[in-house]
């Protein structure tokens, strides 16, 4: 049975089947959209800032906030509009 396993329903989408113009955003769920990312990124930092209030517990933290930004907001989206793409 194509698109169910072990009792679990799975969904196939093909790029030609996508309603938002082919996004990689139509095929992530609510938590994964980049208004998501970025509430999460901006909260983190700014909730390690609050408590407990050291330079050196926020500093590494906005560092990785800043790479995952970098990494699922830049380098993701333009690999899969790549692919996309053909090439």
């Amino acid at each position: 049975m194509e698109g169910f396993r072990a009792g679990v329903e799975t969904e196939t989408v093909r790029a030609d089947q996508l309603s938002d113009e082919g996004t990689l955003w139509s095929l992530k769920p609510w938590w994964c959209q980049p208004w998501s990312i970025v509430l999460t990124g901006v909260a983190i930092p700014a909730a390690s800032w609050v408590w407990p209030a050291r330079w050196w517990i926020s500093a590494p933290l906005v560092l990785g906030v800043l790479i995952w930004w970098w990494l699922f907001l830049h380098v993701v989206p333009k690999a899969y509009r790549r692919s996309q793409q053909g090439g």
